[in-house]
């Protein structure tokens, strides 16, 4: 299960309402990606998704994993979706929440995304900067998100190591389009992996237009919109999210009794 890309994101905190819930049927692994959490700083930033991919891969390599269903949210969607189109022989099924690097060299970043990108410009980090994005533009119902988790995610986000290396940031200078949009990406028409796309219908940090642009290119998609969702669907909508997750991985395990989520 790989987590978003926001500030102070890290796996535990991004899936606090489902890992419990998807143990009872699975063997779940949830890392913090690299540049967040607990793991090492830096990122490439003229391939980002490639980088997480391929850090992302060796680690299932080393926990000697050799089939796995990746579920990603935002930034780790588009990880998930890269190991997909880099690894397809070793992933059973991929399900994707409003991920990331869908059709954004084909119009201008979202006021979501830029709140992003400028999170750790200007003044840098504040406990009301994150507040305002996830209570403004990460969810829905800003109202719902306790001030706790809030709290959390900026003391992540202080990290000095990650305020000297923002996990997360623009492209720097003429990027390779196809390695930050995957429409431009032409193994995407080619892959057959088995798909669930889940979108809010509110995302304000990626367009859901994406997921009829994953469902028009990819093979074997399914594609769920969430009425008055945001951007975080196993959050705000955990009960669908959890039902839907464990009857999807089962339809694509290779052994129902042994199926797994990584």
């Amino acid at each position: 299960m790989l987590h978003g890309g926001g500030p102070g994101a890290s796996g535990i905190s991004n899936y606090s309402k489902n890992i419990e819930i998807l143990a009872e049927n699975f063997r779940v692994i949830v890392p913090d990606m690299p540049g967040y959490g607990g793991s090492s700083k830096g990122i490439n930033r003229k391939d980002p998704f490639g980088d997480l991919a391929a850090t992302m891969l060796q680690f299932l390599n080393v926990l000697d994993v050799s089939k796995v269903h990746v579920i990603g949210n935002s930034l780790g969607g588009a990880c998930a979706l890269r190991m997909g189109l880099e690894k397809p022989n070793i992933i059973s099924s991929l399900i994707l929440m409003g991920p990331g690097g869908i059709d954004t060299t084909r119009s201008l970043p979202t006021k979501g995304l830029n709140r992003l990108f400028d999170y750790y410009s200007g003044k840098g980090p504040s406990l009301e900067k994150i507040t305002d994005f996830i209570r403004e533009y990460l969810v829905y119902e800003g109202s719902k998100v306790p001030s706790a988790l809030i709290e959390e995610r900026y003391k992540s986000s202080i990290d000095p190591e990650v305020v000297k290396a923002p996990p997360l940031r623009r492209p720097k200078g003429i990027p390779n389009f196809k390695n930050f949009d995957f429409t431009r990406d032409p193994r995407l028409m080619k892959c057959e992996i088995p798909t669930l796309v889940l979108w809010g219908t509110e995302d304000k940090v990626n367009r859901p237009s994406g997921g009829l642009s994953l469902q028009k290119r990819l093979q074997n998609c399914d594609l769920y919109l969430f009425n008055k969702t945001g951007h975080w669907v196993q959050w705000e909508r955990a009960e669908e999210f959890n039902s839907i997750t464990k009857l999807f991985i089962s339809l694509h395990s290779q052994s129902k009794a042994l199926g797994r989520i990584q």
